[in-house]
């Protein structure tokens, strides 16, 4: 959203979750429009980008947890914060939590309140107390235990659905997810409920605006005209109306109207209900200030030297199939995945098969000078000959398995477009190999890319290794890979 805003984009109003994204969306204008990077000086009205604004909902941030799991954490006897999860997670290798990447609202602000509580703070989070040497060491500290990265909340939900506590044990939300699953998942389908822990050190809150952009300084780039200022402020008084503001509360989120009692009869957080306990008006009892963009910038940095470290082997079908655009889309989204990996703290190894293992480049820092003999690989690939799809999942996950210690989250990120013909090994030999490791499996994602690929074989594989299943076609995989990446 922030980048289309900066490109002319053909619309004149956003709606991002949280309005941070309004001021990344600021900053990077002013630094597009006066070459100052990082300046968070006054900005004249004439060079912003955003214009009206109006907050419409708000939801704070909350760890949603399965109810059994919150009660082994101590709720509701005692107040639960980012230590609490650690100390848990690392005495049960078995439980499992997640927090989605910091592109998205929800990882970010969860990110931003663990160096806030690092620092021992509530206000005022600066650069220096976000980089001081403590403040990273109990960030680390926290991010150790974590599972894996992550889109956000909607994808966690329907695995939720799919494989309930088997999948995750707690992850990182918007309060009102915990609202709706308990509503459409526990009331209706018979599921756990969620409970919302509010973290004892403080939390910070999505507030959903509706921003209004100021367009026309850029030539080729049509002006908000007055009528659109009319219809933005029309919608506006629309979202913020007594009957919207009621809706948006009914739906789970805690109206911007201050005056809406939010433990009336009938409303989510009432003490009736299925969501009776489970989430608490009068939470969280600390609100975290937000810090500014300079900040959020430097804690978004940051955060790549304390973030759990990443053992990433891409497994790419390089059969006769994949030749002419095929090959060539292929080359373009490993491209687009190895350039996100920016932590040199994580390794990416490759496997090019086709009737068998045609290269195997092992695992490597990506630092500077081994990211671009990746790409140089990447870009001399070839299609030739069969598919050793299992055979090359294999030697992947063996050698993940030989050299885990631990610390990373090992992962296989594998995509064919057809069907297994030439491989030694067959999926119970996998199966096997998976089993027979120390300590948490890779996750294995599987990407059938176009039509004739085995999608039961990739289905399999992908439960097998506990990650997901994905189609791409020639148009999205690129972008399919992107997200990908944001799981490390």
């Amino acid at each position: 959203m922030v980048d289309a805003a900066l490109d002319r984009p053909g619309f004149q109003a956003i709606s991002p979750d949280s309005s941070l994204w309004l001021d990344q969306l600021d900053q990077a204008w002013t630094a597009q429009t006066s070459g100052q990077a990082g300046e968070e000086a006054a900005i004249p009205v004439g060079q912003q980008r955003i214009g009206s604004q109006v907050r419409y909902a708000v939801s704070p941030i909350v760890i949603a947890a399965w109810e059994s799991a919150a009660r082994e954490l101590g709720w509701p006897d005692q107040p639960v914060g980012w230590e609490d999860i650690q100390q848990l997670a690392t005495q049960d290798p078995d439980f499992k939590w997640n927090h989605p990447s910091t592109s998205t609202a929800a990882g970010l602000l969860a990110t931003l309140a663990e160096f806030y509580a690092g620092a021992g703070l509530t206000r005022n989070l600066t650069e220096e107390a976000a980089t001081a040497p403590e403040t990273l060491e109990y960030v680390k500290n926290v991010e150790s235990t974590i599972q894996f990265y992550g889109e956000g909340e909607e994808v966690i939900v329907q695995r939720l659905a799919e494989e309930g506590r088997d999948f995750l044990d707690a992850f990182v939300a918007q309060e009102r997810v915990v609202i709706d699953w308990n509503r459409t998942q526990a009331d209706q389908q018979g599921q756990e409920r969620l409970v919302a822990i509010y973290p004892k050190e403080g939390a910070l809150w999505t507030d959903h605006p509706l921003a209004l952009l100021e367009l026309g300084s850029r030539a080729d780039e049509l002006a908000t005209t007055n009528n659109q200022h009319l219809t933005f402020q029309a919608f506006a008084d629309y979202l913020t109306s007594a009957d919207v503001q009621q809706q948006l509360l009914a739906s789970g989120y805690r109206p911007a109207d201050l005056s809406i009692p939010l433990d009336a009869p009938g409303s989510p957080f009432a003490d009736t209900g299925v969501n009776a306990g489970a989430v608490d008006w009068r939470q969280p009892q600390t609100t975290l200030q937000m810090p500014g963009p300079a900040v959020v910038d430097v804690v978004k940095n940051v955060w790549r030297l304390t973030k759990r470290p990443t053992n990433v082997y891409l497994v790419v079908d390089a059969s006769g199939s994949m030749s002419g655009p095929k090959i060539i889309r292929t080359r373009q989204a490993l491209t687009a995945f190895v350039n996100q990996i920016q932590g040199d703290r994580d390794r990416v190894g490759m496997i090019e098969f086709g009737d068998g293992l045609k290269a195997f480049t092992p695992l490597r820092v990506m630092d500077e000078g081994n990211r671009a003999d990746l790409l140089i690989q990447i870009d001399a690939m070839e299609a030739s000959g069969g598919t050793a799809l299992i055979d090359a999942v294999y030697a992947a996950v063996a050698d993940l398995q030989a050299q885990s210690d631990g610390e990373a989250i090992d992962a296989v990120v594998v995509m064919t477009d057809g069907k297994e013909n030439s491989s030694a090994y067959e999926l119970r030999d996998l199966q096997a190999l998976l089993r027979s490791g120390a300590g948490r499996p890779p996750v294995i994602f599987t990407i059938a890319f176009g039509k004739d690929a085995d999608e039961e074989l990739l289905q399999a594989i992908a439960e097998l290794g506990g990650g997901q299943f994905r189609r791409a076609d020639a148009t999205d995989i690129e972008e399919l890979y992107r997200i990908i990446s944001t799981y490390f």
